[in-house]
């Protein structure tokens, strides 16, 4: 079988390299050996925008745009819009596997648990003007989490990493109504943990003055198949920005921020 290298000449000393190739990948560093002379730093890659650069390797998503493929931990998104809720997703995307049934209603008790906002939270929304946009709104108040949760800068922490992301699970559809609630000078509304993930969403919408908010089920459906389909990102502008502020060992909410503001 053909090895699986690139051989480069290089024109300006006439030397060969081989250069294995990994998955139609090379690794940049490998190219640092061609030099000059025994004073050059090396060569190295220059691509604007990473437009055909891999940062990393990824077990969570598999995407073909050009043949219309979309996996999620090998599972085809078809399935996963079909037969799932969007927590559901969110569950597999963190821990590789479909959770059962026990496993299920422990996770979405633990996010039901994490859905409201401190209520200095609350008066820090409050305190934007009328006219502020929504998702200017949403970046700094999720920045500003981290002040309410200060051990989530204990990143390397593998059980206080966890907690922040249940958190930011709950907490961002929260955020997110307030913020376009705040954008048409209406009252916020608290969630309802009875209704699931995105009829609670709705809720916090476009509740006004009845008793109890029911949501449209075709609606809340087709809501949590675009949160399924949006679940994760692959290697967009959003993920590497925060990949890279992560990097530095910033908390999540920071991070999280960051990616945001790339949206």
């Amino acid at each position: 079988m053909q090895n699986k290298v690139l051989t480069l000449t290089d024109g300006r000393t006439d030397k060969v390299y081989t250069i294995p190739i990994d998955q139609g990948t090379i690794r940049a560093m490998d190219l640092r050996q061609i030099k000059e002379d025994a004073e050059d730093f090396g060569l190295m890659t220059y691509d604007p925008a990473f437009m055909n650069t891999a940062s990393c390797r990824s077990s969570i998503t598999y995407i073909d745009g050009d043949r219309g493929i979309l996996r999620y931990r090998g599972y085809p998104i078809e399935e996963l819009a079909e037969k799932c809720t969007f927590l559901e997703v969110a569950y597999l995307l963190l821990n590789g596997e479909l959770p059962n049934e026990h496993e299920l209603d422990e996770w979405v008790g633990l996010v039901r648990r994490h859905t409201m906002l401190h209520e200095t939270t609350k008066k820090f929304l409050e305190g934007f003007r009328y006219d502020a946009h929504p998702m200017g709104m949403l970046v700094s108040t999720v920045a500003a989490l981290s002040t309410v949760y200060p051990e989530a800068r204990n990143v390397l922490d593998p059980e206080i990493r966890r907690r922040q992301i249940v958190r930011l699970i709950a907490k961002m559809p929260t955020i997110a109504a307030y913020t376009y609630r705040h954008s048409l000078g209406l009252p916020y509304v608290y969630p309802d943990n009875d209704l699931r993930y995105a009829a609670n969403f709705m809720n916090m919408l476009w509740k006004m003055l009845e008793p109890k908010y029911l949501a449209n089920p075709v609606l809340a459906r087709a809501l949590s198949i675009l949160f399924i389909l949006h679940a994760d990102h692959e290697q967009n502008c959003s993920t590497n920005a925060m990949r890279a502020v992560g990097s530095s060992q910033a908390d999540p909410y920071l991070a999280t921020a960051a990616a945001a503001a790339y949206e």
